[in-house]
């Protein structure tokens, strides 16, 4: 099945059909069209004031031997040439930015009824494989795939409805520190209620892992010489003590009559 409104463009166009190529042309045109392209006129040449038209231009069959003709989006453009060589139309699109090329051989006789060029639901034979073809051999590896195009297109526009000076929603779970930052007032920050401590400031980092600290090494480490008498200082332990809650008590917090 072809691409919808191809038998639109077919009766507009239909009455210059005089070669079996002609509505095959028409047919690679709609293919093009309807992948997100449009027509910028026929010849290697852009003119001054080209415009994108869904329409083939004027004089596109002209001839017959060499159908010339130039597509694109804001972005890129493409020339495409047909030529016919013994009942054979050798389809050749370059991209014009990046000049790479994508070419297809299609035997005329197998695709187009020379018998009814123009009527539209006779004149084309196996036309969803011809469409097939077309996207395996000349759109895709153009234009990517309409999965691939639709990809991008989001990564250009971007995340629907982003407002960049909205707040991140929340995590479920309750509140979680950055990665790498110390977590002062993580306690007062959670609404869960997810985490013990407070607002005082843990210099030995509480909670952290870290490696002991070898009593008998002196302070700084390797300060005491090999074989010396010298008493540990401490109180060291398996681990540095935290900070004490009642560091920074309230005024009268042991007064029973407040």
């Amino acid at each position: 099945m072809a691409a919808p409104g191809l038998e639109l463009l077919f009766s507009l166009e239909s009455r210059g059909f005089s070669k079996p190529q002609d509505p095959l042309i028409c047919f690679i045109h709609w293919e093009l069209v309807s992948s997100g392209l449009h027509c910028f006129g026929r010849g290697e040449k852009a003119g001054e004031q080209d415009t994108g038209s869904e329409r083939l231009p004027d004089g596109w069959g002209d001839n017959k031997e060499l159908y010339t003709l130039r597509y694109g989006t804001d972005a890129s453009r493409f020339l495409l040439k047909a030529l016919t060589v013994e009942g054979t139309l050798i389809v050749n699109i370059m991209d014009l930015r990046s000049e790479k090329v994508c070419d297809l051989t299609l035997d005329v006789a197998v695709y187009v009824d020379s018998a009814h060029l123009q009527q539209y639901d006779r004149v084309y034979k196996s036309p969803s494989h011809l469409r097939r073809l077309l996207h395996s051999d000349l759109i895709a590896p153009l234009l990517g795939t309409k999965e691939e195009r639709k990809a991008s297109s989001e990564q250009e526009q971007g995340p629907p409805n982003r407002d960049p000076l909205r707040v991140p929603p929340r995590v479920t779970g309750g509140w979680r520190t950055p990665p790498g930052d110390l977590p002062y007032g993580a306690a007062d920050l959670d609404p869960l209620g997810g985490r013990s401590g407070g607002m005082i400031m843990d210099p030995f980092h509480a909670g952290r892992s870290r490696p002991r600290i070898d009593p008998t090494m002196g302070f700084p480490p390797g300060s005491v010489p090999p074989g010396a008498r010298f008493d540990p200082l401490g109180p060291l332990g398996a681990r540095q003590p935290g900070p004490d809650p009642d560091h920074l008590p309230p005024p009268g917090y042991d007064d029973m009559f407040m």
